[in-house]
């Protein structure tokens, strides 16, 4: 996958989680969780669905890795880059 890739599938996850946010607006250096209204259940959700979707074990200490989408496509650009996108899943 390619840095956008993910970031559109970051994106993706979040709609299935969150339906009613406006992700358009995004900003890619600022925690996620500041732009959006995300506890921290739906962030479980985002990393469950991240194992899910790709198979990418996410331990709880990395979490604070994926705070913005900047920090999602560091972490996850190294793990997912020979995988395809699954956008829609």
């Amino acid at each position: 996958m390619t840095r956008e890739e993910i970031v559109d599938a970051i994106k993706d996850i979040i709609r299935t989680i969150a339906p009613d946010e406006e992700l358009s607006g995004l900003k890619s250096d600022v925690r996620l969780r500041e732009q959006i209204a995300l506890d921290s259940m739906d962030f479980l959700d985002i990393v469950m669905e991240l194992r899910k979707r790709y198979g990418v074990q996410v331990p709880e200490e990395d979490y604070k890795e994926l705070a913005t989408l900047d920090g999602c496509v560091a972490y996850l650009h190294p793990r997912l880059k020979d995988r395809p996108a699954k956008v829609g899943v």
